[in-house]
């Protein structure tokens, strides 16, 4: 699947609106998926409202709509710097998939899609995400975040199956206060 950047004007007649961040064949590209037990337009609808995504993506904090297919993210990175952005949808189609990108000026320069496809035996649907992202200090930033623990392609499986849990089981699961275990 490819990350469509096509752009849809959800910005009729707004001055000020601006520009891409991330051009083409820049940046990283990580793309993961994982079934969930709900139909694609229960999934569709809980992703599209994008204040949802702080319950299960571990790193951000905030996302607020500001209308017209606009919204402001706050992130937390693991080393706790903040990160923000101003990102628009660039395509809606409702019960099937969502692609944005973040506008000029982003501390993360950003842009991707997630698809909701029906599941094959008609068991669920295949939630599929698909990201570009240009971190700060590029390739370089990206090859050293990675010696020190902080790995994209590993928060976006953990995000998934914490997503996965919330919507089938209504919580998600935790080690929190639990003991250690093991031997003494």
């Amino acid at each position: 699947m490819k990350t469509r950047l096509v752009e849809k004007n959800y910005s009729r007649g707004r001055a000020g609106i601006g520009q891409p961040s991330l051009k083409s064949g820049e940046g990283t590209k990580i793309e993961k998926a994982i079934t969930i037990n709900r139909s694609p337009e229960e999934l569709y609808s809980f992703w599209r409202q994008l204040e949802n995504l702080p319950r299960f993506m571990q790193r951000v904090q905030s996302v607020t709509q500001t209308g017209d297919g606009m919204s402001h993210w706050i992130v937390k990175t693991s080393h706790d710097r903040t990160l923000e952005w101003d990102a628009r949808l660039i395509e809606d189609k409702p019960g099937q998939m969502l692609s944005w990108q973040s506008l000029e000026g982003a501390d993360v320069d950003n842009a991707g899609s997630v698809w909701f496809t029906p599941a094959t035996g008609g068991r669920g649907t295949v939630v599929k995400v698909s990201m570009k992202y240009s971190p700060p200090g590029g390739k370089f930033g990206t090859m050293l975040a990675k010696l020190f623990g902080a790995d994209a392609e590993k928060e976006m499986s953990g995000d998934l199956f914490r997503l996965k849990s919330l919507l089938e089981t209504g919580e998600i699961p935790t080690t929190e206060g639990q003991p250690r275990g093991g031997n003494k």
